[in-house]
């Protein structure tokens, strides 16, 4: 498997510790991680494969680290790259919005030529609505450390191991 690009932004550091979990679920020596406050666009077309995570703040947006980066990734050359997104979101407080940032930023890659990987059924999650679910699946893999704290881990190793089997 080629390098994976791990690119992530925090505010609370719930998603840099998943970044970190992802990245050992590959290896170090195959999984590298940034924060995107210091990355850049040559960053992220260095690899093949590329993770993309954000949590999601108030009533469906985006991590403010990650909305900028948003721009870096517009100008990025992604073309036959694979893209796997992660995000964090509340079910119970906003379930009308529970992970929009996946959703934003699958949106924001769709005219990039590149595939997206990494889509999970929604079973296990309860929630009203979210962006990020398209065609009964979520398009990245839904993280809650408020409500479902205890699922986190294994559901980052099953996602890691698909994307294994997804990435080049």
């Amino acid at each position: 498997m080629k390098n994976v690009g791990i690119f992530y932004g925090s505010s609370t550091g719930n998603t840099e510790s998943a970044a970190e979990q992802i990245q050992k679920e590959f290896g170090e020596d195959i999984a590298h991680i940034y924060d995107v406050t210091d990355a850049s666009s040559k960053d992220i077309e260095q690899y093949s494969n590329l993770i993309f995570g954000s949590s999601t703040w108030g009533i469906g947006d985006m991590q403010d680290d990650f909305d900028v980066f948003l721009s870096k990734i517009q100008k990025a050359n992604l073309k036959d790259k694979k893209v796997a997104i992660f995000g964090f979101g509340d079910q119970d407080t906003y379930s009308d919005s529970f992970v929009d940032a996946i959703g934003l930023i699958y949106k924001a890659l769709e005219n990039k030529v590149c595939e997206v990987v990494g889509k999970i059924p929604t079973d296990g999650y309860e929630y009203d609505e979210s962006k990020a679910e398209i065609d009964g699946q979520f398009v990245g893999l839904p993280l809650d450390e408020e409500n479902q704290s205890n699922l986190s881990d294994e559901r980052i190793t099953k996602w890691v191991e698909q994307l294994k089997n997804q990435f080049n």
